[in-house]
């Protein structure tokens, strides 16, 4: 029962907000009582805490599998970016930034698990660039994984809207792109640009 009250609060939390979402709610939604609710939830912040948990660890595992699919590392990134469209459509606010707003104890929490995950996957993703003669191989890595990951998340958590975050990260992305690569790369990168244009 636990894991299902975590995934309903996880999808309505995404989908309609972490502040208006009420434990009501999700008890209207799963036909419980709120009772129930609170059997395994003290309160309101321990649930978005353990729901914010398993949505990163639901974003970390499809990040996986799309790298376990061998795209060269441009094609790669923008599969990532889509996967994240896709995942986030049904909202409207975005969701970091709800949380640093309303819940910001629980938001520096999400960002300290997702600042390591988040620059081994920019890290691997360049490495595997450069060995595909995609970017230049003088790149200094760190401050080019450091410089992506203060533009994504500069973007996730102040803009309040999804669509204009989404819009935003693909500029980011052929920002980030162009900045680093070879002409094999920018030739890459235009395909895949066009691609997300149809």
């Amino acid at each position: 029962m636990k894991d299902k009250i975590i995934s309903k609060a996880s999808d309505l939390f995404l989908k309609l907000g972490f502040k208006s979402v009420t434990m009501d709610d999700i008890a209207g939604e799963m036909c419980i009582s709120k009772k129930t609710i609170y059997k395994y939830f003290c309160n309101k912040e321990i649930l978005i805490e353990e729901s914010t948990e398993v949505v990163h660890k639901t974003v970390h595992h499809v990040i996986d599998t799309i790298v376990a699919k061998n795209y060269n590392a441009i094609e790669e990134n923008f599969e990532i970016r889509k996967m994240f469209k896709e995942m986030f459509k049904a909202t409207d606010t975005s969701p970091l930034y709800q949380l640093k707003k309303h819940y910001p104890e629980i938001y520096q929490k999400v960002m300290s698990r997702e600042i390591n995950q988040c620059n081994t996957c920019f890290k691997q993703n360049i490495e595997k660039g450069i060995a595909q003669d995609l970017y230049r191989d003088n790149l200094d890595i760190d401050i080019y994984v450091q410089f992506y990951y203060t533009l994504i998340f500069s973007i996730k958590e102040n803009t309040i809207s999804e669509k204009d975050s989404i819009k935003l990260e693909l500029e980011a992305l052929e920002y980030h792109t162009r900045a680093m690569a070879t002409p094999k790369g920018i030739a890459e990168l235009e395909k895949q640009l066009l691609k997300t244009n149809i």
